[in-house]
């Protein structure tokens, strides 16, 4: 039997890292995950890592081949190779992923910004297909943004170009974790959904599904649930969300004339009910040049392991960009 090469994608949380292998059509072959161990010293997490994912590789059977690694979070830079200042990790500032792990398997390995990978998987496995200028937005605890420019991921100077999150969209608005107030993250993300309607209830009785949940236990799904159920109070959170992500990205069309922008992640699961808003409000406020020629679309790679996909499709990517170099 013919063998057949696979890359291993590694989604490095502050809780668990997610790892799998996947081959060229995108098939998820095999999934498993660990607690990520920040109180371990990070040299020896990473060995211990590797040697589960030879043996997740081992139980496929010896007709694949490991051909690349593909390693993601918030904070990486792809062209340093590093993990640099998570601050949900025990770790040193500037974590050198790659040089640990190249050591270790003697194979191509990169580090990957974890928004970076979804652009990367939607365009290879996605709703991007063939598209060159697109965004992909994901809204999830905090909001990232992953840019692609004429084919090509947006990387900037140190690797950490498409900090949307980060774009202050109200004057002392919200406390972001950057320690910066009015991030666009503060509002727009799944947290910030919870924030939006912890402010409109102010622990008020206001007749709404969501009175009776306490702070803690307040999530966006609940809050998707109560909005899909017609409650007032979550579809004005939802509505003021929207006005504040598609306002926030008619600016961004502005700077980058994308022809796509895909929303992705857990907030982007309530479907219609931050897609409309978004629309709304990015179609009011886009300069003319530029109405009819931009679409917005949801994610259609909606299982749990998104991640694993967009790193895989990542390192993919990159060793089909390394062959060419050779043989051009």
């Amino acid at each position: 039997m013919k063998q057949e090469e696979i890359v291993a994608g590694i989604d490095l949380g502050g809780t668990f890292t997610k790892f799998g292998l996947v081959n060229r059509s995108g098939e998820l072959l095999a999934f498993e995950s660990i607690p990520t161990e920040k109180n371990l010293h990070y040299e020896l997490f990473l060995k211990r890592l590797a040697g589960e994912i030879d043996k997740l590789k081992l139980s496929l059977g010896e007709y694949y081949i490991l051909t690349g690694i593909s390693i993601g979070a918030p904070t990486g830079s792809q062209h340093e190779g590093t993990i640099d200042n998570a601050s949900n990790l025990n770790w040193p500032k500037k974590l050198p992923v790659a040089r640990i792990l190249k050591a270790i398997f003697n194979l191509p390995v990169i580090v990957v910004n974890d928004a970076n990978a979804a652009a990367v998987g939607e365009m290879i496995f996605g709703v991007a297909g063939g598209k060159e200028n697109f965004l992909v937005v994901t809204l999830g605890t905090g909001l990232g943004c992953g840019v692609v420019v004429d084919g090509k991921i947006l990387l900037g100077t140190n690797g950490h170009a498409g900090e949307l999150g980060h774009v202050r969209v109200v004057d002392n608005g919200r406390l972001c974790g950057c320690g910066r107030h009015g991030c666009l993250e503060t509002y727009a993300s799944a947290t910030g959904i919870v924030r939006t309607v912890l402010e409109m209830t102010s622990g008020e009785k206001t007749g709404s599904l969501l009175d009776g949940i306490e702070k803690h236990s307040l999530t966006a799904k609940k809050i998707t649930h109560a909005a899909l159920q017609g409650d007032d109070i979550a579809l004005s959170a939802f509505e003021f969300t929207g006005r504040i992500l598609g306002t926030a990205l008619a600016d961004t069309v502005a700077l980058l004339n994308p022809e796509l922008i895909v929303l992705t992640g857990g907030l982007a699961k309530s479907g219609d009910l931050i897609l409309n808003p978004t629309l709304k409000y990015l179609n009011q406020h886009l300069l003319s040049i530029y109405r009819d020629t931009v679409e917005v679309k949801l994610s259609e790679i909606s299982t749990k392991k998104t991640a694993i996909l967009g790193l895989a499709a990542s390192i993919w990517f990159h060793l089909d960009n390394e062959l060419n170099r050779v043989t051009v």
